[in-house]
This record gives C-alpha cells, sequence and structure tokens, in this order.
C-alpha cells in the first residue's frame, strides 16, 4: 500500500482471559484476540469494525498496554512493544495514544481544563511552565474552543466540548497514532460528523494516523479508505472500504439513530454533512 514502512504492525496477536467459577477456579479460556495480523499505515484512517463483543476493543487496548498479549507481536516505528517494561512502556505513549468512548470521562473533576491539559506535558516534557502554556493554548484553539475555557471545570462543559478537552489532553503530546474507540458513540448525526470533522481536520494539521473501532458501518464508510473486519476475536476481512462494505451490508449498525439497517443512506447523510462548509 505504501513505500514507507507500516507506522503499527501487529503479528498473531493473542489475547486471552481465565473463565473462573463461583470458587475462583479457572474453568477455561475467553478467546478475544485470537491470532491477528494487521498492518496500519502512516497517514491512514483503518476502520475496525464487528459486533459487540468481537474482540475489537481489546485488541486496541491490548496494543495500546492496557493489557498484556498472551502471545503475538506489537511492532511501533518498527519496535516491538508488547513485553516493554513499564518505563520504557510509558514513553511510548507519547507516540500512540487511546481515546476512549468519553474521552471527557479522563478528566478529573477538580481540576480545570488549563491543569488537565498541562498534566501531561509535565510528565512527559521538559517545557517551561510558559512553554506548556503556549502549547495548551494552540492545541485548545487546535480543537475550536476558546482560551476562556481554560478556567472552567469538567461540569461546567457540555458533552461535545468535553470530548474536545479530552481529545486536546492526548493532542499536547503530538503523537503519531490515535486509537479512536467508538469516538461517535451516543451522538446524533450532525454531532457526529462535526466530531469526525474535527477529526479529520486534526489529521491533516498533525499528520496524525488513526485506527477507528467502531460497530457502525456507516461512520466507518464515510472516513475509513480500509477496513478491517473481526468476529470471535479473529480478523476475517480486510480490504478497501469499497470492496469489504458490500458484504456485511446491513451488519452490525446500531439502531438508535434511526438508521439501523440502512448504512449506506446514514453514510451519505454524514458525507454531506461532512462536506458542508
Amino acid at each position: 500500500m505504501s513505500l514507507a514502512p507500516p507506522l503499527l504492525e501487529i503479528v498473531d496477536l493473542v489475547r486471552h482471559f481465565p473463565v473462573r467459577n463461583a470458587f475462583g477456579r479457572r474453568t477455561g479460556w475467553l478467546h478475544a484476540v485470537d491470532g491477528v495480523s494487521l498492518r496500519v499505515w502512516p497517514g491512514e484512517t483503518l476502520g475496525l469494525v464487528g459486533e459487540s463483543g468481537c474482540g475489537k476493543s481489546t485488541l486496541g487496548k491490548t496494543v495500546m498496554g492496557i493489557y498484556s498479549p498472551t502471545s503475538g507481536e506489537i511492532r511501533f516505528l518498527g519496535r516491538e512493544i508488547g513485553r516493554l517494561p513499564k518505563r520504557e512502556r510509558r514513553r511510548v505513549a507519547k507516540d500512540l495514544q487511546y481515546v476512549y468512548q468519553d474521552p471527557g470521562a479522563s478528566l478529573d473533576p477538580r481540576w480545570k481544563v488549563v491543569h488537565s491539559l498541562h498534566e501531561p506535558l509535565k510528565i512527559h516534557t521538559t517545557l517551561s511552565r510558559a512553554e506548556r502554556q503556549a502549547e495548551v493554548v494552540a492545541i485548545l484553539r487546535a480543537v475550536g474552543l476558546p482560551d476562556a475555557h481554560l478556567d472552567l471545570y469538567p461540569h461546567e462543559l457540555s458533552g461535545g466540548q468535553q470530548r474536545r478537552v479530552g481529545l486536546a489532553r492526548i493532542l499536547t503530546l503530538r503523537p503519531r497514532m490515535i486509537i479512536l474507540d467508538e469516538p461517535t458513540s451516543g451522538l446524533d448525526v450532525s454531532v457526529q460528523a462535526s466530531v469526525l470533522k474535527l477529526f479529520r481536520s486534526l489529521q491533516d494539521a498533525f499528520a496524525l494516523t488513526y485506527v477507528l473501532i467502531s460497530h457502525d458501518l456507516a461512520v466507518v464508510r464515510a472516513t475509513c479508505a480500509r477496513l478491517a473486519v473481526m468476529y470471535l476475536g479473529k480478523i476475517v476481512e480486510l480490504g478497501q472500504t469499497a470492496t469489504v462494505f458490500p458484504s456485511h451490508h446491513g451488519g452490525f449498525v446500531g439502531g438508535e439513530h434511526g438508521y439501523a439497517g440502512q448504512p449506506e443512506a446514514f453514510a451519505r447523510r454524514l458525507r454531506t454533512v461532512l462536506d458542508e462548509s
């Protein structure tokens, strides 16, 4: 696909969880991720889709180091990161970040926005306070929020504003890749489109690579050039979105927006809103 080496390469990755009975004895294994191999290239947005429970979020969290792999390899920037010591793994976090379904939940309710945005820079950089403040202001503006929001607490922000602040907190570290886990879950189509439009603009501005995890084919079709389909812990299809999509028409699409079974109609609506000025 590209002359450049892959930014992320996953080789035969396995993550199993023990199943225990009421007495705490192991009775079997849950094969959440079962021999996944995948490459992600610099600058692309790869969609990772599948029905609930197929293992897609577990795959993302294992790549991030939230879960340790049972076996297999995770190579990021050409380096195996799956079994690094905690201190070394923490350094990888600067370049590889994870956005949960509700990134605003990562905000400490006792801290103003300015403190939440300064914290990653204090931990991962040697910038002075003035340099950190300049970076924080620039990132906040990049996600479409005014400087005045720096003096607000999370409860004073709307849900959409909390998502933007949560994203800004991640962007302060200037990561190379972001794993987006259901980033538009629970949003109506117009708000979904504004969030996806923000992701697109940030990708251009910060040279980001995305892995977009979703059960909603319409969102993926509107934003991703390539698509990987997971089922029971395995990648069962991988290819260009336009090629893979027809075989899953109407599959595992959430119905909360009134588009269940109609991903093409929803995708057209999303693209229309995304393309509006």
